[in-house]
């Protein structure tokens, strides 16, 4: 199976989500969280970091990934590994594939009309948020 990442970042007080304005497709258009595919020669906590980075420029000294779950899509012949973490401090964050964007926790992230994921970024906030002591 293919192994894919979304990591999930909260900003240090835990109002906004770190999500990214998708510029190709699937979901061009649409808020996602950021992520990547798993190479064959690294852990799947190495992929998360790396991807973090290159989407990014956060680094593991700006915060500590949590591996919340996984989706497997069996038609599809994929896992989705989902990461989470929250951030220290304030830091700039910017990348070149897509716009970056702070979201208000507050806001419906199961509209599909602006989030990608058909729901499954609500989910998965969702989930997050019921476990955030454990995890965050």
């Amino acid at each position: 199976m293919k192994k894919y990442n979304i990591i999930v970042i909260f900003d240090k007080n835990y109002q906004n989500v770190l999500m990214c304005l998708r510029r190709k497709d699937p979901f061009s258009g649409l808020y996602n969280f950021v992520g990547g595919k798993i190479n064959d020669d690294e852990t799947s906590e190495q992929a998360a970091y790396r991807e973090l980075y290159e989407e990014t420029h956060i680094n593991r000294k700006n915060l500590t990934l949590k591996h919340v779950h996984d989706m497997i899509y069996y038609f599809e012949d994929m896992i989705l590994e989902v990461w989470t973490g929250k951030l220290d401090k304030f830091i700039e964050v910017y990348g070149d594939e897509n716009d970056l964007e702070w979201i208000s926790l507050s806001e419906n992230f199961f509209d599909v009309q602006r989030f990608a994921g058909y729901g499954n970024i609500g989910h998965i906030l969702y989930s997050i948020h019921l476990n955030k002591k454990e995890i965050l």
